[in-house]
């Protein structure tokens, strides 16, 4: 357990290196969580006074990370850039903006221009399995997109479809269509805005479909883009 906690506090250090803030903050809670565990299961008291000296200091730099990220929040001037390289694994959605994904979060506005191949329905499938996961108070998704000129017909259906899924679990999805639309971005209520250069499908077409990655993103290759995340106050009130 001392390794799993090391490997991960170890990506979070990483991260807090990068000021990607809101992402080593996710990491020093989870590999603390494995750390304390396996504190409690320690017999060596001079073992045990080591990794809880560790484990404070992580703890005490979480708590720094938590203060200034609430900081630069209040002051609108907080930003997180992050660059998925071209073949790398590990950034399925959860990974990339789950941090952000609560029971704070009543509606979602998404702005993806190109929701009409399958493969693409699939992700905005995927994305909206993760928000009713962890979304609890979420009651509507907005989705702008563009229309799909050789086949607007079966758009509309697949999207009808969808509606009447998330309708059961109490959420109203609302489609509108656009013909000029070009920009990505996610905004949620909580004030999180999330802008994918690829929008929600930057990941590479899997090979075969016995493939590590054919379902689980966070396994799959991506495509190399760019994110960028910044919080935005009072925007509840703005996307309504």
């Amino acid at each position: 357990m001392e390794s799993v906690a090391a490997s991960i506090l170890q990506r979070a250090v990483e991260k807090d290196k990068k000021e990607q803030y809101t992402m080593a903050l996710a990491l020093y809670q989870e590999g603390l969580k494995v750390l304390v565990d396996s504190i409690k299961e320690m017999n060596d008291p001079v073992r045990k006074k080591h990794f809880q000296t560790r484990a404070a200091q992580y703890m005490d730099r979480a708590e720094k990370i938590k203060s200034l990220i609430e900081e630069k929040k209040t002051s609108g001037k907080y930003r997180e850039h992050l660059k998925i390289e071209a073949g790398s694994v590990g950034y399925g959605y959860d990974s990339v903006f789950g941090r952000f994904l609560d029971g704070s979060v009543t509606q979602i506005h998404i702005e993806e221009p190109y929701i009409r191949a399958f493969h693409q329905f699939q992700n905005f499938l995927r994305f909206c399995e993760l928000v009713v996961q962890k979304c609890q108070s979420l009651s509507k998704i907005f989705l702008l997109t563009t229309p799909d000129p050789s086949d607007k017909a079966a758009q509309v259906s697949r999207f009808g479809e969808l509606k009447k899924s998330l309708a059961s679990r109490l959420v109203t999805l609302d489609v509108k269509f656009s013909d000029t639309l070009h920009d990505r971005q996610i905004v949620l209520s909580n004030g999180w805005v999330i802008k994918i250069g690829r929008g929600l499908d930057y990941f590479k077409p899997p090979e075969g479909k016995l493939l590590l990655g054919y379902f689980d993103l966070e396994l799959r290759p991506c495509l190399e883009t760019i994110v960028d995340i910044f919080h935005k106050s009072q925007l509840q009130e703005n996307i309504k």
